[in-house]
């Protein structure tokens, strides 16, 4: 059975974001803004908020600022993805995720992503390369 690829155009909440607590907030033009209230859910051990919930945040809203240069027919994929940490998230913060495109090649795109806590300090950036691909791929 053929995977179907859901379209670019479709900015709704797709269903990570209900999964991991996030929504999108803006997308176009090759920038994008994600948000999220962390919580207990989203612990490790140590107490802070897991790594991998901070790269799922900073993932989409790539995700959406690349998808959203992309024409109808086209889609894409995250080829390579990078975070650097800088400060410890906890329960309760509210984390905006603002990603904007900086390369755009004739396949590839290169994305970086600032990852802020509500008074705007920075808790982590992540870049990614994303590819074009035709969903007959």
């Amino acid at each position: 059975m053929p995977r179907k690829i859901l379209s670019q155009r479709n900015f709704s909440t797709p269903p990570v974001a209900k999964l991991i607590g996030f929504h999108l907030v803006q997308a176009g033009k090759g920038k994008a803004v994600c948000r999220m209230r962390t919580g207990k859910k989203h612990l490790n051990t140590i107490g802070t908020i897991h790594g991998g919930i901070l790269c799922d945040l900073a993932d989409a809203a790539m995700g959406f600022a690349f998808l959203s240069l992309l024409p109808s027919h086209q889609t894409g994929v995250t080829i390579e993805f990078k975070i650097n940490f800088l400060k410890p998230v906890f329960p309760g913060d509210l984390i905006r995720a603002s990603a904007k495109t900086l390369f755009l090649g004739k396949s590839l795109f290169y994305l970086e992503c600032e990852l802020s806590n509500a008074r705007g300090k920075l808790i982590a950036k992540a870049s990614s390369t994303c590819k074009k691909v035709s969903e007959e791929n």
